[in-house]
């Protein structure tokens, strides 16, 4: 049995929580505090992680189309998203803290408009092709609903044009039996849940669990409005100080941010992802699931699968950018990090919500299959080193819409079990 011990709060919670109480006055640093001392307290206690342990959560009924525990079990159904009526996310702080500087004018010009129309039905064909893969090796693909996302919407917070349904690892989180939609911290990505609530009815149908996370209502209090980023160095400075620009006025999270290892769920506080929200998930998932919280040197925090993703059982790709604060915690428990190599898409492909590691975002199909980029060779061969057969796609033109094969599907169901890797 591997061993690891728990990982909430440290040095970072503390960070945290003094900029929280800078931001929004002692009385809730002082719920922040206790929040993150207590939660560190229970996790921390043996007993109480043996007695997790040693709880059967509820069992899943047995004609649940639903039910997926890790990242690498068998993979039998999944949800593959659409990048159809793409539409370019409008200059807001939030979108600004998550691009880069060089693709600033980019969204200044289109924001509000679909993404450029050649590109856009390049990325279609290539996902429509991933799907076909897919179904070749035995996986039953589902698909959101086509949605007209430049249709410009408004709340008594704010008013927005959406975005895609492309990504959904970033809305969905399945747990089990359970499937938690994410409250989502882009404006643009509101309304997102949309296009997928028909799937999600036709699996309540057959007995899933279904989750809507609080939705906040994204009022200007949630952003900082003054979050000062101009440099890569700026990011660095703010992301080591704990600063970023999602505040803590309410809970928001999205899904990629958290990945699974059966009863231990890891997660990172990043630009869409909260404190709050990980209490959120953290109270809601107690006593069968132990969420903790990891970080990284990552100047720019959002979605944690292309600098962490856990392949295996006690295998785990980390990112050699982006170290993780906690790495030493894996290694004593014996597991086995891999640093992948640097990837080789080129500089002048454009990337518009993404960095060049989503070489790394792969979606495993099994313990010994892998769908992996056709472009890809270096790490193809990394793979092939550690005996697991590459699955090759190209999807060099879906990747510029923000994600790799991890982002671009939800695993459903998995041939597997509920196993506890750490104790």
């Amino acid at each position: 049995m591997l061993r690891v011990r728990c990982l909430r709060g440290g040095s970072r919670g503390a960070e945290a929580a003094h900029y929280i109480g800078s931001r929004l006055g002692r009385v809730f640093t002082g719920w922040v505090q206790r929040s993150f001392q207590s939660t560190r307290a229970a996790t921390a206690s043996q007993n109480t992680c043996a007695a997790d342990d040693n709880k059967a959560a509820s069992p899943v009924p047995k004609d649940c189309l639903v039910c997926s525990y890790n990242e690498w079990d068998p993979l039998e159904e999944v949800i593959v998203g659409r990048a159809e009526n793409a539409c370019v996310p409008p200059f807001s702080v939030e979108v600004k803290a998550n691009t880069y500087e060089k693709y600033w004018g980019f969204y200044q010009k289109f924001g509000g408009q679909s993404f450029p129309k050649d590109h856009l039905k390049k990325a279609i064909n290539e996902i429509e092709e991933m799907c076909n893969i897919l179904k070749r090796e035995g996986v039953i693909v589902k698909r959101p609903d086509p949605i007209d996302w430049s249709v410009k919407y408004k709340t008594p917070d704010f008013e927005s044009t959406g975005m895609y349904a492309a990504m959904p690892r970033d809305i969905l989180l399945v747990v089990g039996n359970e499937i938690i939609e994410a409250p989502m911290a882009w404006r643009a990505r509101f309304f997102e849940y949309r296009a997928y609530r028909r799937i999600i009815k036709e699996y309540f149908n057959c007995g899933a669990k279904w989750t809507t996370a609080p939705k906040p209502t994204m009022a200007d209090e949630l952003y900082d409005q003054d979050y000062p980023i101009h440099s890569v160095e700026d990011r660095h400075k703010l992301a080591a100080q704990g600063k970023f620009v999602t505040t803590e006025f309410e809970p928001c999270f999205d899904a990629a941010d958290f990945i699974r290892a059966g009863r231990d769920i890891f997660v990172q506080r990043s630009q869409v992802t909260n404190y709050m929200g990980i209490e959120w998930m953290t109270r809601h998932l107690a006593p069968d699931y132990r969420v903790h919280v990891i970080s990284f040197k990552d100047p720019n925090p959002m979605h944690i699968d292309a600098t962490f993703n856990i392949i295996g059982p006690g295998l785990v790709l980390s990112n050699p950018d982006r170290p993780c604060h906690q790495i030493d915690l894996f290694k004593k428990a014996g597991w086995t990090v891999i640093r992948p190599p640097v990837p080789l898409i080129p500089d002048d492909h454009p990337l518009w919500m993404s960095s060049k590691w989503l070489s790394m975002n792969v979606l495993m199909l099994d313990e010994k299959r892998v769908m992996v980029d056709t472009n890809e060779t270096s790490i193809q061969k990394m793979f092939e080193n550690l005996g697991i057969s590459t699955i090759k796609v190209n999807i060099r033109h879906a990747n510029s819409l923000g994600g790799g094969f991890h982002c671009w599907t939800c695993d459903i169901r998995r041939r597997g079990t509920l196993q506890s890797y750490f104790d």
